[in-house]
């Protein structure tokens, strides 16, 4: 049996906020030298209409009374000088209500369509100058396939598609922490652009949190909190100064999250991989997502097949498939196929436990930090989806 298709929800909103949470650093950058809520619009409209055309799409619900979406003062509160200036800012709504009317009477007859929107102001990211690729299965040969899931198993273990049917047994908790994220290769890191770029501890690896995975793992957090969920996110470097040994590190401090919140029935070890080609050349791998580079990711399932006790694995498996369903349904080309292997990789301590490659060395973090939020989103739908 395939994995069952739900009824989408709209996506406009969520692709505009993705846009909003890459615009505020450079928001906040552009607005730092303005004195006044006034110089610091003007100091967008001189350098573009990135911010202001994520305000005014955030500000056009055509009643004057209403307060400023929690995502635009989220944007406001990161510069003091446009905080100064929000009363402008709710002029300049005001101002447009009138231009900005929908020409439709009855609000029945305007058209939905269930396409994912792309944002009404295209993302930019800057070129990091490696060589994309875009890894996407040719043929079902060498795979189990279930639904739209390709999934390449390397285990000693054997399974088919029945065992996929959109069900998978862990579940939310009523109250208290329900996912944890971790870091097993914490300082794991991306190929800056130009100007960008950051203090390396050794190859493509930082031990500065604002460029390696932990701050991929901050994005999956706060997305996943935005959509209701409780989550926890430990940002310690398990690989560092010492890479070996990082799994048992990890395994320790999961452990003791899992003692103190017993509620966390979710555990995300958030990786990159590391892809060159026959010559040893690194290269990024990249989806199309509104007209820019998203970083392709992969879901890494371990099993007993290794000789450690891992009794449901197969459950772990089953989520990952429904997550890439449903990630796959919107972005077909985002996700590589599962990796099932021997290792257990920590997934045996809880049935909601799932390794994921974030893109690769190669990939910039802007691609990683894109694909974060769309991860957390699918994620956040198909775990509470199961509980309805």
């Amino acid at each position: 049996m395939t994995i069952q298709r739900r009824p989408r929800p709209q996506r406009r909103r969520q692709l505009t906020a993705l846009a909003l949470a890459i615009a505020v650093p450079w928001l906040a950058a552009v607005t730092a030298a303005s004195d006044t809520g006034k110089a610091a619009l003007n100091a967008l409209g001189q350098q573009g209409d990135l911010a202001l055309g994520i305000l005014r799409s955030q500000l056009g619900d055509g009643r004057e009374d209403d307060l400023l979406p929690a995502s635009v003062s989220l944007a406001i509160g990161q510069s003091p000088t446009l905080l100064a200036g929000k009363g402008e800012i709710l002029d300049l709504r005001r101002s447009q209500e009138t231009e900005d009317a929908p020409d439709v009477q009855e609000e029945e007859n305007v058209p939905i369509t269930e396409d994912p929107a792309e944002p009404e102001t295209p993302l930019v990211f800057a070129d990091n100058g490696v060589t994309a690729r875009t890894l996407v299965p040719t043929s079902t040969e060498g795979y189990v396939v279930a639904g739209d899931v390709y999934i390449s198993n390397t285990s000693v273990n054997t399974f088919d598609a029945s065992l996929f049917d959109g069900t998978f047994a862990a579940r939310l908790p009523e109250e208290g922490p329900q996912v944890l994220i971790v870091h097993t290769h914490g300082s794991e890191a991306y190929t800056m652009p130009p100007g960008q770029e950051y203090e390396e501890s050794s190859e493509c690896r930082t031990t500065d949190c604002n460029y390696n995975v932990v701050r991929v793992g901050d994005e999956i957090a706060a997305a996943l909190e935005e959509a209701g969920l409780t989550v926890l996110h430990d940002p310690t470097l398990h690989d560092y100064p010492q890479y070996s040994g990082a799994y048992d590190r990890s395994l320790a401090a999961i452990n003791s999250y899992l003692e103190q919140y017993p509620t966390i029935s979710f555990v995300l070890d958030i990786h990159r991989d590391a892809i060159s080609d026959g010559e040893g050349n690194m290269y990024k791998v990249v989806s199309n997502v509104a007209g820019v580079n998203a970083a392709q990711m992969t879901f890494v399932i371990g099993t007993d097949g290794g000789g450690l006790e891992h009794p449901n694995w197969r459950e772990n498996l089953k989520l990952a498939a429904a997550v890439q369903q449903r990630l796959l349904e919107d972005y077909p080309t985002l996700m590589r196929p599962i990796t099932v292997r021997n290792s257990r990789y920590n997934q045996h301590v809880t049935t909601g436990s799932l390794l994921v490659e974030m893109g690769a060395a190669g990939n910039s973090l802007d691609e990683a930090l894109l694909s974060a939020r769309l991860l957390a989103d699918a994620l956040a739908e198909t775990i509470l989806s199961a509980e309805g």
